[in-house]
């Protein structure tokens, strides 16, 4: 098996920037090439040990969804190969784990959208009753499925950085008050058409993040990722039990480890042992695998 592609080495085209998982490059004046590699963050910290065949599970799981939702918001793929935008020595890094994509305009936010009761929500809600400071029922219990799916926005911080809740009235101020309305009307659709099919795969999705854009018309895109186990948690839904928290698909396995071997949750993250690092990659595939129906395409040497 390949060793796990921490960093990419493209040189026929111009690194435009780096995130936690992504490398991002120019190609011209409206397009440029996402490149997921297998890096992993956990408590906005970037860990050192890499995930195999992540990359090419997230740039897979993700078009899959853009395919399956193209009609309820558009995304910004372009349907141009990756494969056509490098050097010929360079295809080994992009093949199965890059897309090209359109450059757009990004709003400053994650739009998060949560359908259950669960993580930093129910903390929340134990103690004050809300989610995010929007009042629910009482007596709901964990890992419940809310009344409805909320739209629990947040910023969106640099690497390193801790993205935190903001109020709507925050959003609307970064904005505007049509925009907000707009991205929130299209994260609650995307994850409700979402559910709804994850459900008949015997997947429950709690909850998830979108990211927004605008192109030069200005209509809203979704963009960067959506629906993978870096953006959302799944949950087995024959394992679902209210009142306890489900095992999951994402990388909740891997916080658990993290939170139980004495790290303090700065930088640099611990190295993962071995068979923690394979569970991780086994969880994902076991998640793609279910949602998609596809075998994942990974790259040819690996």
């Amino acid at each position: 098996m390949r060793a796990p592609l921490l960093e990419t080495s493209i040189k026929s085209l111009k690194k435009l920037h780096q995130g936690k998982v992504r490398d991002i490059y120019d190609i011209d004046a409206d397009t440029m090439l996402l490149v997921s590699t297998d890096r992993l963050s956990a408590f906005d910290v970037i860990l050192p040990t890499g995930i195999a065949h992540k990359g090419a599970m997230l740039t897979q799981m993700a078009n899959f969804w853009f395919e399956q939702l193209q009609a309820v918001v558009p995304n910004h793929l372009t349907g141009i190969a990756p494969e056509t935008v490098v050097a010929p020595d360079e295809v080994e890094q992009v093949k199965g784990r890059a897309m090209v994509v359109k450059k757009l305009k990004p709003l400053p936010l994650e739009a998060i959208v949560r359908g259950y009761l669960v993580g930093s929500g129910w903390k929340e809600y134990a103690a004050k009753g809300t989610v995010c400071d929007i009042p629910l029922p009482a007596g709901l219990q964990l890992a419940q499925q809310l009344p409805k799916p909320l739209f629990t926005p947040s910023s969106k911080a640099a690497v390193g950085d801790h993205d935190e809740n903001i109020s709507i009235a925050q959003v609307e101020a970064l904005i505007g008050k049509e925009m907000t309305a707009q991205v929130e009307q299209a994260a609650i659709a995307l994850y409700t058409r979402a559910a709804e099919y994850a459900r008949t795969k015997g997947i429950i999705i709690a909850d998830t993040k979108f990211e927004f854009g605008l192109d030069a018309q200005g209509v809203l895109h979704v963009m960067d990722e959506a629906l993978t186990p870096d953006s959302s948690r799944f949950w087995p839904a024959d394992q679902y039990q209210i009142g306890s928290n489900p095992p999951s698909y994402d990388k909740q396995y891997v916080r658990d480890w993290l939170e139980s071997c004495g790290w303090d949750k700065t930088a640099p993250g611990p190295e993962l042992p071995p068979e923690v690092a394979q569970r991780t990659s086994d969880k994902y595939m076991e998640a793609f695998a279910k949602l998609t129906g596809r075998t994942l395409a990974v790259e040819a040497s690996a």
